[in-house]
């Protein structure tokens, strides 16, 4: 008989490793993660690791030949700014890669007789609006305004989330017999930071290297204008969003994607915030066209008021206990460890 799991894609990254900590305490199911890299020692004693391509079909194969996976948390992609240098390779893997798991998804929804739980961390990224004067004028954007990303990422999450609602509203339904649909759920995350994890190439990583670098005592000329303002939140409220949103029940929910955030502030708010924990670092603004193009276009805020509405939505964090509770003496705690 296979055994329970709940398959995490992605696991050796950001939310993936906080995401295995938190759920390591359910006993229900086996945590079964894939990554192309190891996990963390300390991470790999409560799971079952696979190391290995996602777009493998031989690997996904062997996998549900062992497991009866009843949820998967898809975190696996190629993030915006090196996607941007990639772009066939990002499409290859956050596409290719989606809609092969959302197949499996729904064969075993359908092997079960009941829906099999799809997860699906989006992004800010999937908004492009065009211009500054229309980003002041739309402050807090909802799920379906300015769907329109400039980024290869932005257009491969955008297009994700598309296909989840197909494949959990309307596949085969031209069948006489529809079969037993998945059940997709996704989560739009603003800019993530995280005290454990070093930033790695997202486009709104900015905030969290002006950070990290703080606690390093080493200075930081930061890639944005100073006026440049988009919305985040700790990485330990983007894992409870997702947890939080899986267990909600199905018919509380009135959309299949939903926006989430805590706070949103300039760059040089985010320098001040850290100059007041750590005086004595260097940060300046050196802005990079590419990537401040991007930042422009995302909205300065998300309103997630269905998420509130729907599933009990609300941050533990704001941005004063942001920094003092959660980033600053964790991200001092991870340093002192480094030295000694």
């Amino acid at each position: 008989m296979r055994k329970k799991g709940i398959l995490i894609t992605g696991a050796a990254g950001e939310i993936g490793m906080a995401l295995i900590e938190s759920l390591s305490k359910q006993e229900e199911y086996r945590l079964i993660t894939l990554d192309l890299k190891p996990l963390e020692p300390e991470s790999e004693r409560f799971v079952t690791h696979v190391q290995g391509d996602l777009l493998e079909n031989s690997l996904l194969a062997r996998l549900v030949s062992e497991y009866e996976i009843g949820i998967i948390y898809h975190l696996a992609a190629l993030l915006s700014t090196r996607a941007e240098f990639t772009p066939e390779a990002a499409h290859k893997v956050n596409v290719e890669g989606t809609l092969g798991l959302l197949k499996l998804a729904s064969e075993q929804s359908q092997w079960r007789g009941e829906p099999v739980l799809f997860i699906f961390p989006s992004s800010i990224a999937t908004y492009g609006v065009p211009d500054l004067e229309i980003k002041a004028q739309f402050p807090h954007v909802r799920e379906w305004e300015w769907n329109y990303p400039r980024t290869m990422y932005g257009c491969n999450k955008l297009y994700c989330e598309m296909l989840g609602i197909y494949y959990s509203q309307y596949y085969q339904q031209l069948a006489v017999d529809r079969p037993v649909m998945l059940d997709f759920r996704a989560v739009r995350f603003p800019g993530l930071i995280s005290a454990f994890t070093l930033p790695s190439g997202g486009t709104s990583d900015y905030g969290p290297e002006m950070l990290h670098a703080a606690a390093k005592g080493e200075p930081y000329a930061c890639f944005v204008r100073e006026d440049t303002i988009i919305p985040f939140m700790v990485m330990s409220d983007a894992v409870r969003a997702l947890i939080k949103l899986a267990d909600a029940p199905v018919d509380s929910l009135s959309r299949r994607v939903y926006n989430v955030t805590s706070f949103s502030l300039k760059a040089n708010q985010f320098r001040n915030m850290v100059l007041k924990y750590f005086p004595d670092t260097q940060i300046t603004f050196d802005p990079d066209l590419s990537r401040q193009t991007i930042l422009d276009s995302w909205p300065a805020g998300l309103n997630d008021n269905d998420a509130q509405r729907d599933w009990g939505w609300h941050p533990i964090y704001d941005l004063e206990s942001s920094f003092s509770d959660y980033l600053v003496p964790n991200i001092v705690e991870l340093y002192r460890k480094f030295k000694d």
